[in-house]
């Protein structure tokens, strides 16, 4: 059977194919010296002989042959680096040689072409980074973070308790409505938030007034009773912090360690000379009581300090304050108790627990050595209307370039509307704790969307 591609005898008897045409004696070069005067021709013709190949050309012819050209195309091509001349080997004797080349018409192909060009020290470093920023996000999206900042030696969440006044069986006195229903939902949902991002325990007591006596209605003292149970249910916390029902935290990114107790000596003031709405006298002059006791900052320690409040216009507030576990508390919430001095000035003392804690204050040198206060704006920030006879004041009322860190709405039952200052300061914090994609939905996209059609949406 004959061939018509393959090749055919030379008429000398040799071969057309290079590679073919072996003399007896094995070798492939010629047995003639270059010298000889027919020898320089014979080995042009020979090597012009070589390098012509049999002709064949592919049909290429059909679309699904054009088709899966194309295909393949696409797919990675593993050079070879198999020369055939001397010329093709001199141009790829550069080229890396068993490396898989990608077409550069796919995005994956450039993205491991890019990293297959990459050196190895690159490579490290760009997978440190990933890995980094992996960790970091893995830990502020799952429950990593809230244990973090719960841990006593870590974030030190469990050293806090959040005491929150609520009236959830409804009111006594009279109906509680529909705004009240909704403040008591706002603010015990703004605490809650509080609590479970910093890790702190939440308490949520009933504070509806109940009949303690047989003549008497005695809502707030309950307080007292209510901060001796959080001792109890939470031993392992420090600090417990009383908050009121018509209160509401503007800067939840606000820790209260980085706030207040990380650096409290820097922030409280033991000498109420520095501010005295009360006009007391301070300090005790007697001459039987100890250097401390007649000292205007007790022993001038952080340590010592048990209770921390602050004062507005008329005095000390307890809408907002903080008191530590300690002997000296317990001394404390036994005698601020204490049925025998509530008997003789409960009609005199118009705000109860607060004007007993002033009389405390007043005659016991004792009770001053632990106390200690805040500027009411770090913990206690009033709405306009609050102690607002002369006007606003720097000193008490809330300022939104300086980010306070809580409103207290007090009083507002007197006159004021209650769930409407609660409404306008909680829009109020989450517009300026807003996230960036928050910020570009609201203040670019919605901005945009207004502008063009003159209708407010909300992405």
């Amino acid at each position: 059977m004959s061939l018509s591609r393959s090749p055919s005898p030379s008429p000398d008897g040799g071969w057309s194919s290079p590679g073919l045409n072996i003399n007896g004696s094995g070798r492939s070069s010629p047995s003639k010296s270059y010298g000889d005067s027919n020898g320089g021709s014979t080995l042009h013709s020979r090597n012009s002989g070589a390098s012509k190949y049999p002709s064949f050309a592919t049909q290429n012819q059909g679309f699904f042959t054009r088709h899966m050209r194309q295909l393949s195309s696409s797919l990675p091509r593993f050079n070879a680096n198999t020369p055939t001349s001397r010329a093709s080997s001199y141009s790829d004797k550069d080229k890396p040689r068993g490396r898989w080349e990608f077409s550069k018409s796919s995005l994956l192909g450039r993205v491991k072409l890019f990293f297959a060009h990459m050196g190895r020290t690159t490579r490290i470093r760009w997978a440190i980074v990933l890995a980094l920023l992996a960790a970091i996000y893995i830990f502020y999206h799952s429950p990593l973070v809230y244990y973090w900042r719960r841990t006593a030696w870590l974030g030190g969440g469990e050293k806090f308790v959040i005491i929150l006044a609520a009236n959830v069986g409804g009111g006594v006195m009279e109906w509680k409505g529909a705004r009240e229903w909704a403040i008591e939902r706002d603010s015990t949902r703004n605490k809650k938030r509080y609590a479970a991002r910093w890790g702190y325990d939440l308490e949520i007591v009933d504070m509806s007034t109940k009949k303690r006596y047989a003549h008497e209605w005695r809502e707030s003292w309950e307080k007292v009773d209510f901060i001796r149970q959080a001792m109890r249910k939470y031993p392992k916390a420090e600090w417990f912090w009383w908050l009121d029902l018509n209160t509401f935290v503007m800067e939840p990114s606000y820790s209260l360690q980085d706030h207040i107790f990380n650096d409290l000596e820097k922030h409280i003031y033991r000498d109420i000379n520095e501010y005295n709405p009360l006009n007391l006298t301070h300090p005790f002059n007697d001459v039987y009581l100890d250097d401390v006791s007649r000292s205007t900052v007790g022993n001038g320690q952080a340590d010592s300090v048990n209770f921390i409040l602050s004062q507005d216009c008329s005095g000390f507030n307890l809408g907002s304050f903080f008191v530590r576990k300690s002997e000296w508390t317990d001394r404390l919430l036994d005698v601020w108790w204490d049925p025998v001095s509530y008997e003789q000035k409960h009609m005199e003392w118009e705000h109860k627990e607060q004007d007993a804690l002033e009389q405390l204050y007043t005659a016991q040198p004792w009770i001053r050595q632990h106390m200690a206060f805040l500027p009411q704006r770090m913990i206690n920030s009033f709405p306009e209307g609050a102690c607002s006879e002369n006007g606003n004041n720097t000193r008490f009322h809330y300022e939104q370039n300086d980010r306070d860190f809580l409103v207290n709405m007090a009083g507002c039952e007197w006159g004021r509307d209650c769930w409407g200052e609660m409404y306008n300061y909680r829009e109020l914090s989450y517009y300026l704790n807003r996230s960036l994609w928050e910020r570009f939905k609201e203040d670019l996209l919605c901005a945009a969307w207004f502008k063009l059609t003159g209708q407010k949406v909300k992405f």
